[in-house]
C-alpha cells in the first residue's frame, strides 16, 4: 500500500488597516504562513498586485518549491549513482501570464542549477541525472505547466 502524507500549514491574514476589505485599496496583502515547529514566513502578494516587495509572494514560493524538490531529489539520485555533488545553486525563474479576467496561470518554470561535482569523470552522469530527479519530484509531478532544466555541471 502506498504511503500518504499530509502537510499542515496555517495562513493568517494580517493586513486589515481598520476597514477590512471595504475597497480594493483599503487593505494590505500581508499575511503569515506558519507550520508546527517552523519559522514563520512573512507573505504578501506580488508587488504588481499591491503587495509588499519585502515579503515572499505565493508565486515565488511555488518556484522555490519546484527548485527545492528538484534539488533534494537530485542529491538523492546522485548519491545513489555514486556522483559526488559538492556544490549546487539554482537561479530558478517562473513565468506567469495574466488573463483578461484578472486571473492568471504559470506558463513554465525554468530551473538553472549550477552543480559542482568532485571529479571530471562524473560530469556526464551528473547532467543526465537531472532527468531522473525531475521524474521523481513530487511538486513537478503536481503542476500543470512545464518545468524545464538548463543545468551546468563543473568540477573544482
Amino acid at each position: 500500500m502506498a504511503a500518504t502524507h499530509t502537510y499542515d500549514v496555517t495562513v493568517t491574514w494580517s493586513g486589515d488597516r481598520g476597514t477590512g476589505t471595504s475597497g480594493y485599496r483599503a487593505y494590505d496583502r500581508a499575511h503569515e504562513v506558519d507550520a508546527p515547529g517552523r519559522d514563520r514566513i512573512a507573505g504578501s502578494s506580488d508587488p504588481a498586485f499591491r503587495g509588499d516587495p519585502a515579503r515572499w509572494n505565493p508565486e515565488q514560493l511555488l518556484v522555490a518549491s519546484l527548485s527545492q524538490c528538484h534539488l533534494l531529489w537530485y542529491l538523492h539520485v546522485c548519491a545513489s549513482a555514486g556522483v559526488v555533488v559538492t556544490g549546487y545553486t539554482d537561479d530558478a525563474v517562473g513565468t506567469m501570464a495574466e488573463t483578461a479576467d484578472g486571473g492568471g496561470h504559470f506558463t513554465e518554470v525554468l530551473l538553472r542549477p549550477r552543480v559542482t561535482v568532485a571529479e571530471p569523470g562524473m560530469v556526464e552522469a551528473a547532467v543526465a541525472l537531472h532527468a531522473d530527479a525531475h521524474a521523481k519530484c513530487f511538486i513537478a509531478n503536481s503542476v500543470n505547466f512545464p518545468v524545464h532544466h538548463a543545468p551546468t555541471v563543473t568540477t573544482p
